[in-house]
């Protein structure tokens, strides 16, 4: 996966699930290796629980693949590996993604700022 295969769309989910630091460190472990949810879990110091929602949330968007395989004492085991991708951002290839995107809905306008700003009711508004 690279940059010019994905959609505006695309590569705006990408970015979100990259925007978590849990997500960037289990493709930082991911990339020396392949591993099985349980030792990846130790390895990172989460709960199996909680890595696999980010397991799941890598894989959505393609920046991870999971196998299934037997263990030699026939326990079902899912293996995870990054996906190869390359991302290069800069302002000519948002550009070029940027007319893929799908148009705003009303309800998202002004909702980027972090203090709530721009929103009805939102902080920085006075709740007018």
């Amino acid at each position: 996966m690279g940059t010019g295969d994905l959609t505006g769309d695309d590569l705006v989910k990408v970015l979100a699930t990259l925007a978590n630091p849990h997500r960037i460190r289990v493709i930082a472990v991911l990339s020396k290796q392949r591993n099985y949810v349980s030792r990846l879990a130790r390895d990172l110091g989460i709960s199996r629980a909680l890595l696999q929602v980010h397991l799941r949330r890598l894989e959505a968007v393609g920046l991870v693949t999971a196998t299934l395989e037997l263990s030699e004492d026939g326990k079902a085991m899912k293996f995870y590996e990054v996906a190869p991708f390359a991302l290069n951002l800069t302002p000519e290839s948002l550009a070029a993604v940027a007319g893929t995107l799908a148009p705003p809905a009303a309800e998202d306008a002004g909702t980027d700022r972090p203090d709530g700003a721009g929103r009805a009711g939102g902080a920085g508004d006075g709740g007018r």
